[in-house]
Formats: C-alpha cells, sequence, structure tokens
C-alpha cells in the first residue's frame, strides 16, 4: 500500500493540463504567523542571516545543503549529494516531518502537521525566493499533497529472521558493524524511522536512484521485516 495523497479534481485537472497559478500555494500572511515557529533557529527577509539554522531566502529551487556559508550535517550534505532539490513536494514533506527525507538531520524540530498551515507557510517562505513568480513554472505550487503513511504500514509487525534474510542485498553496501564511510550506516536505525525512509525512497520522495530502486522491489512486509532485523543489528 502507497502513501495516501489527497489532491483535489478541480487541480489535478489544472496540472494535467500543464497550468498552475501561484496564489493557489496558500495564504502568506498567515504563513508568516506559522513562520513564528521555526524563527528560533531561522531567518528570512532582508537581511536574514544564518542562525542554528540557514536563512531560508530564495529556499525553492535551491539544493539541499547548498547555501554556502553554512555547516549542514553530513545527512544533509548526502541527500544534496543525492539530488535533494527543495521543491514544494519536498520542502512540504521535510516541514511535515523532517525524518522523512533526511533520517539525521540536525533540525530537532517536531513538524507542522496541518496541510493548510504548511501550505501558507510554503507560500510566506516564496515570497522571498529570488523569483517568486517562476516558482509555478518549474514545480506545481497548489496546496500540498498529505505525505503521511498509513497507520496501517507503521502498525506492521516485521519478522526479523526473514529481514536477515532479506538483508544481504543491503549489507553489500551498507555495513553490518554499522560504520558509516561513504554510506550511512542503518544499524540500530528505530523502526519508524526506517520504514517512513524506505518508502520515502519507494515514492520517489527521496532522490537516491538507487534506493529508488532497491525500495521499489519491496512490498510493505518485507519493508517491516528489514526494519525489525536493524533495528536490534549490534
Amino acid at each position: 500500500m502507497k502513501p495516501r495523497v489527497f489532491l483535489p479534481a478541480a487541480l489535478a485537472a489544472i496540472f494535467a493540463a500543464g497550468v498552475v497559478f501561484s496564489e493557489e500555494i496558500g495564504d502568506a500572511q498567515a504563513g508568516a504567523a506559522i513562520f513564528s515557529q521555526c524563527s528560533s533557529c531561522h531567518e528570512v527577509g532582508e537581511g536574514a542571516r544564518d542562525r542554528v539554522g540557514p536563512h531560508l531566502n530564495g529556499i525553492f529551487g535551491r539544493n539541499a545543503a547548498a547555501h554556502e556559508g553554512y555547516r549542514y550535517s553530513a545527512s544533509m550534505q548526502r541527500a544534496g549529494t543525492d539530488g535533494l532539490v527543495w521543491t514544494l513536494e519536498t520542502l512540504d514533506a521535510y516541514i511535515e516531518n523532517p525524518r522523512a527525507l533526511v533520517s539525521k538531520t540536525r533540525m530537532s524540530f517536531r513538524g507542522v502537521k496541518d496541510a493548510n498551515d504548511r501550505a501558507n507557510l510554503m507560500a510566506y517562505l516564496r515570497t522571498y525566493s529570488d523569483n517568486p513568480s517562476d516558482v509555478p513554472e518549474a514545480e506545481p505550487t497548489a496546496l500540498a499533497t498529505d505525505h503521511d503513511l498509513d497507520p496501517a504500514i507503521l502498525a506492521i509487525q516485521g519478522d526479523p529472521e526473514y529481514g536477515e534474510y532479506l538483508a544481504s542485498e543491503c549489507l553489500t553496501c551498507h555495513q553490518r558493524d554499522g560504520s558509516g564511510e561513504g554510506i550511512p550506516s542503518i544499524t540500530l536505525w528505530p523502526v519508524d524511522d526506517f520504514v517512513i525512509a524506505m518508502h520515502a525512497y519507494k515514492n520517489k520522495l527521496r532522490p537516491h536512484p538507487v534506493m529508488q530502486m532497491m525500495a521499489g522491489r519491496l512490498n510493505d512486509e518485507e519493508i517491516a521485516a528489514l526494519a525489525a532485523y536493524f533495528k536490534d543489528l549490534e
């Protein structure tokens, strides 16, 4: 079962026709109030500076970890190298649940769970893009889709023995001992984190092409089994 995606029929028809209107993203004025949740770490607007997190001017269309002068985590740098670009879809998913895209992000934020709040926040951030009116030409900017996994997927109890059987292909790259030189470690990963990440690859939200291919071969039970195996792998 894939993550549920909610898209009004009228907007789907607009996208299919190749026409997207920038005002559909949300209410920027309402988004300014929501940004107060972010302002302890981020600045945006004239004179914005890097703080705990990087400033967010020009975020749309920018590669992850591409803002010069800011020290990103190794995981965020790896995501940028893999091709993660901040679009409506990826930024929406990151704001909702930062771990969905970057598992070991330093951004210790619980996320904005309401889709309308996220849309309004992104409308506000878009006003500080270099060419905000051009954003829809590259990426649809209508109300965001819902990237939540069906709770039934996260509730699947994986069989660690079956996971061990499936893991041989994973372990051709990821190290059993948890070392992460060049390849991120996946040992001792919390089950939910593992499942969220694998479904993000499976649905092509995370951009790494090899992981997209690998995850695309797995069904929900197999992902759960791998998660159960790796969570206790010493």
